[in-house]
């Protein structure tokens, strides 16, 4: 099957594509910005990719046509149509499909999926129930939003019946405004946590526990729903009903729970120690990760002790708190150095879990909390007023303020001179650069590229 893959630079489409091709099929796919490291990655798996979505695309003729979500009937201010494929292919009659449906159709059929979804933390612990699921011989595929340490690539098919893979909530795609979750009919479903985002297509909170409770419905009576008991926002969800086994775990009186430092914790079962985890990661987000990781894996047969002991050489994932760099400044021989981080929080709540973990981490050291609000709901300034709740555990503050339609100023005022704002990603490297002591902790946190502001900010703090 030849399968021409539209916006196959994202990280599902891009995943999308290594299991498709590493199944045989022939996988072309185009993108308007078809950029590395992704771009270098599938062109190392033979997939030629074109850039931009002309029509002239139409005359590749392949088997189906595999449509991301980031592709729209929008048009330019010309009138002309943003993504003209999209246009000829509907007036071709020409075969298409979503991502989320090809692969449901052709990967996860008869396998015992894994789904691991939530507002936060979705990559790291898909990751995590991978690694403990290939420890324990399991060999399972997979399909992470991000890139496991463990393992160096985003997705395999694997030669296990599990597959595991990140369940987003986000829309499917023009055609079909499900979340892609939806599509995947899974055995075992993590429900991690449930915080509103997504305002670009989510009225408010109760829109989105419809469409959890909608992934609720698809599991089998034989399944499991693993879901967080900290969360009230998923306890209305199961409200709504449930037909399938229930493990807990967060709370006090969960299925499973934790009893010790989030790097060295008791896993209890039922209020039983029977397990521990000792490892590299901080955080109470990661401690509530790996508890729905282990009773995910226990319902393929993973005992909870091999679940925590694959956790013990758990790497975590490219750009979760992933050390950029570590610099000696000239002007303070001796000095503790700089440690830059690169980090994917971009949700509030994600910013003060990372920031909280890593002060955990480091103790009185200063925190230079570096963040760019770039995520669609953090454009719209729907969680502004969260911001300076996020930011409590740095020590400084540093927003760049580019490119939005509300005024970064005015939403962190209430931090003072802890808050420094500014309107290019050059000018906040060098505010960031100035402000550097010896020993301070920098964590830069977007969902994107960040512009290279972590080299930018290494570069200054080399030459000062």
């Amino acid at each position: 099957m030849h399968i021409h893959i539209l916006g196959i630079c994202g990280t599902f489409m891009g995943g999308l594509a290594a299991l498709a091709r590493e199944a045989g099929h022939r996988v072309t796919g185009c993108d308007a910005g078809v950029y590395p490291p992704m771009s270098d990655q599938l062109r190392a798996l033979g997939i030629d990719l074109i850039e931009g979505f002309g029509a002239d695309q139409l005359a590749l003729q392949p088997d189906v046509f595999v449509v991301g979500n980031t592709v729209s009937r929008s048009r330019l201010d010309n009138g002309r149509a943003k993504f003209p494929l999209i246009e000829a292919i509907l007036d071709a009659g020409a075969p298409y499909t979503s991502g989320p449906q090809w692969l449901a159709e052709h990967v996860l059929q008869g396998r015992h999926v894994l789904a691991v979804a939530g507002t936060h933390g979705k990559t790291t612990t898909t990751a995590m129930l991978s690694w403990i699921l290939e420890r324990a011989g399991l060999q399972p595929g997979f399909l992470v939003g991000g890139v496991p340490l463990n393992f160096g690539v985003s997705a395999r098919l694997g030669l296990g019946r599990p597959f595991v893979i990140e369940a987003d909530e986000y829309d499917t795609a023009f055609f079909d405004k499900r979340s892609k979750f939806v599509h995947y009919r899974p055995r075992t479903a993590v429900l991690n946590n449930l915080e509103f985002d997504h305002a670009d297509i989510f009225d408010n909170l109760a829109a989105i526990e419809r469409q959890f409770h909608h992934l609720v419905r698809t599991v089998p009576a034989t399944g499991r729903v693993v879901v967080n008991g900290l969360e009230e926002s998923l306890a209305r969800v199961l409200h709504q009903g449930c037909w399938s086994e229930v493990r807990s775990f967060g709370s006090a009186v969960s299925d499973f729970s934790a009893l010790g430092e989030p790097h060295d914790f008791e896993v209890l079962q039922a209020g039983k120690a029977v397990a521990r985890v000792q490892w590299s990661l901080t955080g109470v987000h990661n401690q509530l990760n790996a508890l729905a990781a282990i009773a995910a894996a226990e319902h393929v047969g993973v005992a909870p002790a091999d679940a925590a002991a694959a956790l013990a050489s758990f790497e975590n994932v490219k750009r979760r708190m992933e050390v950029r760099a570590s610099i000696a400044l000239a002007s303070a021989a001796g000095g503790a150095p700089v440690t830059i981080y690169d980090d994917f929080a971009h949700h509030p709540t994600a910013i003060r879990t990372t920031l909280n973990g890593l002060r955990r981490k480091v103790g009185g050291a200063r925190i230079l909390a570096v963040f760019e609000p770039r995520s669609n709901t953090m454009k719209l300034g729907t969680m502004k007023a969260q911001l300076p709740w996020s930011l409590e555990e740095a020590d400084l503050a540093f927003c760049h303020g580019g490119g939005l339609g509300w005024d970064a100023h005015e939403a962190l005022a209430s931090m003072g001179s802890k808050a420094q704002v500014a309107p290019t990603i050059d000018a906040l490297a060098s505010m960031v650069a100035a402000a550097a002591q010896p020993g301070d902790q920098i964590v830069c946190m977007s969902n994107g590229g960040f512009g290279g502001v972590h080299d930018k900010i290494a570069a200054l703090l080399q030459g000062a």
